[in-house]
């Protein structure tokens, strides 16, 4: 009963929108910005395989040569792409690790992951292609990343577990699962718009999943005597 009032003490909610810096890999100017942008979009449209270095220039603005310039190569321009969805990523994944509230770390690691989702649609869906299709150009870069700040969150939830503050079960899976529950709402946002019988999702959308996430979530891992 404690964790449920927490839950709603927090009334999970999308807060305003906040933009995170790119650190790791900067954009040198506005125009490398744009070039990613509209690689971003037609990547998450097309793929790899649909897109051309030329759909690309076109999309952006400007010549092949122009484009070349900044990138050398379509793959480049691809990894350029994942690696600055996975840096607003990982740093959407950092609330857990620099909590000691369980209840307040997991209801802001899920909005943090919603809003993700709400604000980087065209950049989860590049980066699901990819994974679907067995991750063929981005593995290395998805075991280095991703897997050491699971491992630091997994610490840390067994750890809240010892200390009897939140109930033991498969985190591992816990993790998977909030993963897909939040990144369905860039990859299906679309069907479930439809479903919903609007247009596109809306901030009311966002804010009532994250709600009934965050509440299944931490009474899942409510203690029970």
């Amino acid at each position: 009963m404690k964790a449920t009032k927490k839950a709603t003490a927090l009334r999970p909610r999308l807060k305003p929108a906040k933009r995170v810096a790119r650190k790791a890999h900067p954009p040198r100017n506005d125009k490398e910005q744009s070039i990613l942008d509209a690689a971003e979009k037609l990547f998450a449209q097309f793929g790899f395989e649909g897109v051309s270095l030329e759909s690309i220039s076109a999309e952006a603005g400007i010549s092949r040569h122009n484009l070349l310039y900044y990138f050398p190569s379509k793959d480049v321009l691809y990894h350029k792409v994942l690696d600055r969805v996975m840096d607003l990523w990982l740093d959407s994944m950092a609330a857990i690790s620099v909590s000691d509230n369980p209840q307040e770390a997991l209801s802001a690691y899920i909005e943090a992951k919603l809003r993700f989702s709400h604000e980087q649609p065209a950049g989860s869906q590049v980066f699901t292609r990819e994974v679907i299709a067995g991750a063929p150009r981005y593995a290395e870069v998805i075991e280095k990343r991703v897997a050491p700040m699971l491992r630091k969150d997994l610490r840390t939830l067994e750890k809240w577990a010892k200390e009897g503050r939140i109930a033991r079960i498969d985190f591992t899976h816990l993790m998977f699962l909030i993963w897909s529950v939040t990144q369905a709402y860039a990859d299906l946002a679309p069907q479930f718009a439809m479903l919903l019988g609007k247009p596109k999702l809306e901030e009311p959308d966002f804010a009532a999943a994250q709600s009934v996430l965050t509440r299944l979530v931490l009474e899942g891992l409510r203690k029970r005597d």
